[in-house]
């Protein structure tokens, strides 16, 4: 256990870990020359230059085994950067030289403070003309307090620092603790799905061993397992006779269904189990939910297959079957947030050829009828009539954005006008602001990300963390064609919001539903009350062009045969709404 180390790298996203990590791997001889991001194996990944899955790796130096554990960087994945973390017992805090510390950098630090992980700072990208690495290294300073001696200025490009980062995270990081003869206690911080084994578990031993064979129960879940192979992780797979105490590696048992396997759990033996599991497993639930339906309705089964397997690599996605008036069939899927919801999509579309419209997305809401009942609602359509409802909670998130002095106006005014409430404002260093803001998450959902970063200049980051649910003064607006209620394009809005919000839903559409040969009427209603209303003229031809004179009362004949010809033409025909219109309402400004 001596010669063991077990490491991760936090950073933002963007700070070039991935690409110091593959510098690792190639000075410590374990791959030959990277083709590049060679932990980052998904064409998204390396497209978008993000990690969406966590990694393991073993490398071997100067007598030492070191297990990296690569953690994904983005505010949706939190909670598996969190047992990531918690695998391991020191974390590499990269930090890119020419943007400074960002907010996702600073949540995941407090993290991996909060599991008393031993920090090594590392300035990135010092090969870049626009590095400030004095000015980053004060900042280092003020948020850690440790001595400027301690920080290590390395460049993934150029492989600078490799050395000094392997020699620190040996020096600094301490070896794991645990005991080899107590029970088995193993935490499993990721899973990946392969179509020949199973699903495969990644863990790390806290105490005890296991072996090759071993029948081994998840805790949490209570399922009982043969562990039909055990082994480390390399670039491949190297199996193993026995892993003991602090190892980190991989366990197969044939698991078919990726929900049996959930991150954060404990793995121990069904003959002699542990006391306790390893604290700190949490149930992995959805905070955006949107309806996917396929372009052409035939795909419907198609797409039930391709969500199915998606689901194998990605636990965290849910879906249900429902049905939309608009659209036909399809499903309400729950995802992470709005980045998984985009990488699910992009991933249906590439790895499935699947044409797919989703509706707008929302969050979940907790609805208290007056009998005391509550119920959650992750879809307009699914509320109870307004008279029964006493009232309604929504999901508020606590956001934390870290901005250059400048902007702190108008970034306070967005967030103002989103329904968030100020808590607290820090200078981090020099030029820099940490607010602290309360903002329901319904009103982050569509478009909040890109306005921070366009009255930003690009500066400001942004990260959060779901607080709780708190009572809100919540309308159902729904858009009316002619009467008839579409049921894709209802949304539950706040109520100071929803007339302007059903305004400007009803302009909007009025440029975008084309011309029918009779009128249309387009309308925001609440309940019962109908709160605007836009009208796009039919398309007439000129009856009375061959009238050239002669008495008034021929033209009015004609004009009324038209008349009735346009009431019965609306009575059977329909309105199509184009699969822009419901994208629209995600771009309302």
């Amino acid at each position: 256990m001596d010669h063991i180390r077990n490491f991760c790298i936090i950073a933002h996203i963007d700070h070039g870990k991935s690409t110091l990590a593959d510098r690792l791997l190639e000075y410590t001889k374990t791959i030959e020359v990277t083709q590049g991001q060679m932990l980052d194996d998904m064409d998204l990944e390396q497209e978008r230059g993000i990690t969406i899955k966590s990694h393991a790796i073993q490398m071997e130096y100067e007598g030492y085994r070191l297990n990296l554990i690569d953690t994904p960087g983005h505010v949706d994945f939190s909670y598996e950067v969190n047992r990531s973390i918690a695998a391991c017992e020191g974390a590499l805090l990269v930090v890119d030289a020419t943007q400074g510390i960002q907010a996702q950098t600073i949540s995941n630090l407090y993290m991996a403070i909060d599991h008393d992980l031993e920090i090594i700072p590392v300035i990135n990208k010092i090969d870049m003309p626009a590095a400030m690495p004095d000015e980053v290294e004060d900042e280092i300073v003020d948020l850690l307090g440790c001595d400027r001696k301690d920080i290590i200025r390395a460049s993934g490009k150029t492989g600078e620092g490799v050395e000094e980062i392997l020699h620190a995270v040996v020096e600094r990081v301490p070896a794991p603790k645990g005991n080899p003869d107590a029970p088995l206690q193993a935490l499993i911080f990721d899973s990946v799905f392969n179509s020949f084994r199973g699903i495969i578990a990644y863990f790390k031993i806290e105490n005890g061993s296991i072996r090759k064979g071993d029948k081994v129960k998840f805790f949490n879940t209570g399922m009982e397992y043969d562990a039909d192979e055990v082994g480390i992780l390399k670039m491949d797979m190297v199996p193993r006779q026995e892993m003991t105490t602090g190892e980190v590696g991989y366990i197969i048992s044939g698991i078919k269904n990726a929900k049996e396997v959930k991150v954060g759990d404990t793995i121990t033996h069904v003959a002699n189990p542990c006391k306790e599991a390893i604290a700190g497993f949490q149930e992995v639930k959805p905070m955006v939910f949107a309806g996917v339906y396929p372009i052409d309705p035939t795909d419907y089964e198609n797409l039930r297959a391709s969500l199915e397997k998606l689901q194998l690599n990605d636990a965290s996605l849910t879906f249900q079957p429902e049905s939309s008036v608009a659209l036909g069939f399809g499903f309400r899927c729950g995802f992470l947030g709005l980045l998984h919801m985009e990488i699910i999509q992009e991933r249906l579309d590439r790895e499935f050829n699947m044409d797919v419209i989703t509706t707008v997305p929302n969050v979940s809401y907790m609805v208290y009828d007056k009998q005391g009942g509550e119920k959650e609602v992750h879809n307009p359509s699914g509320l109870p009539d307004i008279a029964l409802i006493d009232h309604i909670e929504e999901p508020y998130i606590k956001a934390t954005i870290i901005t250059d002095a400048n902007y702190i106006g108008s970034i306070m005014k967005l967030c103002l006008d989103k329904r968030g409430e100020l808590i607290k404002q820090e200078y981090v260093s020099g030029n820099r602001v940490e607010l602290y803001f309360y903002i329901p998450l319904g009103e982050i959902v569509i478009d909040f990300y890109d306005k921070l970063k366009s009255i930003s200049k690009g500066y400001a980051s942004f990260d959060y963390h779901i607080d709780s649910f708190r009572p809100s003064k919540l309308a159902k607006l729904d858009i009316l064609l002619n009467g008839e209620p579409v049921d894709a394009l209802s949304t539950l809005t706040h109520s100071d919001n929803a007339v302007t919000f059903g305004r400007r839903m009803c302009e909007k559409l009025k440029d975008l539903i084309p011309r029918q040969q009779f009128d249309i009427a387009i309308q925001a209603a609440i309940g019962a009350k109908i709160i605007a209303r836009e009208t796009i003229k039919c398309v007439r031809k000129d009856v009375t062009a061959k009238c050239y004179g002669g008495d008034v009362s021929r033209k009015r004949k004609l004009l009324e045969k038209q008349k009735k010809g346009k009431k019965r033409m609306k009575q059977i025909g329909n309105v199509e709404v184009p699969q822009k219109a419901f994208l629209a309402v995600l771009k309302l400004d």
